[in-house]
């Protein structure tokens, strides 16, 4: 079995709905983003994908967050923008572009970080 990882990051803000604490409050995060991916097999050049075009998928995504208050953007507008929530929204946004990924891992601090695989 192989195993890949890439890693992006990105800046933006969120507030979390009935925290009842600091969280609730706008704040804004670096966030770092590991995105895994697992196969079996390799293409014939010796790949299971490449780095660059995972890369590339990865901050299509995340462009989509940067910069940005996370509880303006769907579904964030209803849904918690919690790091589990952006790591299940990533995954399923990448699910879509890349098929051999496996988990995302989501950093909003050099101490806290959330997975979410299926």
């Amino acid at each position: 079995m192989f195993e890949l990882m890439v890693e992006e990051s990105f800046a933006a803000a969120h507030a979390l709905r009935e925290y009842r604490g600091p969280c609730e409050n706008l704040h804004g995060h670096n966030w770092k983003v590991q995105v895994f991916l697992q196969g079996e097999k390799l293409n014939k050049i010796g790949l299971l994908e490449d780095f660059k075009v995972i890369k590339s998928k990865l901050n299509d995504v995340l462009a989509e967050f940067d910069h940005k208050l996370l509880n303006d953007i769907p579904p964030f507008d209803i849904e918690n923008p919690s790091s589990e929530n952006l790591a299940k929204i990533i995954f399923k946004k990448l699910k879509k572009k890349i098929k051999s990924i496996n988990k995302v891992a989501v950093w909003e601090s050099p101490t806290a970080q959330a997975n979410y695989w299926e």
